[in-house]
């Protein structure tokens, strides 16, 4: 098959195309080099109506990954000309080259934050911009299929990813237990449903080969889900660390996040830490994945498998090529 992905010269992209060059033709379309795929990779910007559609030839699939996911991106008219903008470009570039198979990388961010297990029909709910621009994006696909029923659109609502090469929170969390500079904020009560991105990619590998008809949206999490403590507790028991003692009151770092979040505004910084980051390590993120598990797809790695794999590639046994890809 002819894969055009948009947007794949990051983390998520990489890997999938690692995971699927050898049985389909790609083309990565982005903004960035890529580490990796050059050979497969030309420049094009999902802003640009003109440069995708005359990308787009010689396709039979879309896979749209493209958009800007960071907290702090300045000014948020950013978010919705990429995920929004972006989105109605590539659609209306598709229809000129004939192409009737999209799959569209949103995100669980749609449903907002401390929700009860949301599942694929919970009403969208997002408390950021990164999330309002998605579910823009989504109604977006909802508005086209209602007058292009012939096509295959689907779409793929991941929590948050972790592996491999993947500078995010999850590493950030990781880090600061492997250095012992982590603190613990909170109860560690609050559930927090994660995703490794050998699973990820092999799901979306699934939906290109076997999910061809119709519109389907699917949540994506791994199973089963850790709480703060029982995730602290694991990687500290595989990185042969002890578990940090002292407990902080939610309060107490809320201030410290509203801290740096001044010391970042006065010294044009990007911090590692910041209230936004506090607010969503401390709340309960769980969502429900029975649909994906229904459908017949195995993921190939458990959710431990996935996070010894990364403690073993990233601090156990780090490797020293410097490649990363910075993500929320």
């Amino acid at each position: 098959m002819k894969v055009t992905l948009i947007g794949a010269s990051g983390f998520v992209g990489t890997r999938l195309m690692d995971l699927i060059k050898e049985d389909h033709q790609l083309k990565n379309i982005d903004i960035q080099s890529s580490h990796f795929f050059q050979d497969f990779t030309v420049t094009g910007d999902v802003r640009d109506f003109h440069s995708i559609k005359d990308l787009l030839t010689e396709t039979d699939l879309v896979v749209l990954l493209a958009a800007l996911h960071r907290d702090d991106v300045t000014p948020t008219s950013l978010y919705y000309d990429t995920n929004v903008k972006g989105m109605k470009n590539v659609l209306k570039a598709m229809e000129c080259n004939g192409i009737k198979r999209i799959v569209f990388f949103s995100s669980v961010a749609i449903y907002g934050l401390n929700k009860d297990n949301p599942n694929e029909d919970t009403p969208a709910d997002p408390f950021n911009h990164y999330g309002k621009s998605k579910w823009q994006a989504e109604q977006v696909l909802q508005e086209w299929y209602k007058t292009h029923q012939d096509w295959n659109i689907d779409i793929i609502r991941p929590t948050v990813i972790f592996g491999e090469r993947n500078r995010g929170n999850v590493y950030n969390l990781l880090h600061q237990l492997s250095t012992g500079r982590f603190l613990r904020i909170g109860n560690g009560k609050n559930v927090k449903s994660m995703a490794y991105v050998g699973n990820v990619v092999a799901f979306i590998k699934y939906m290109i080969e076997n999910v061809t008809e119709g519109y389907n949206v699917f949540n994506y999490i791994d199973k089963p889900d850790f709480n703060m403590n029982q995730l602290t507790e694991l990687v500290c028991s595989k990185l042969g660390k002890k578990i940090p003692a002292i407990k902080f009151p939610y309060w107490i770092g809320m201030a410290g996040g509203y801290f740096f979040d001044f010391i970042s505004f006065i010294s044009r910084k990007k911090l590692e830490v910041s209230s936004v980051r506090v607010k969503k390590f401390c709340a309960t993120t769980q969502f429900d994945s029975s649909k994906v598990h229904n459908s017949g797809f195995i993921p190939p790695y458990t959710l431990e498998e996935g996070l010894t794999r990364t403690l073993e590639f990233e601090f156990i046994h780090p490797r020293t090529d410097g490649i990363s890809f910075e993500s929320e």
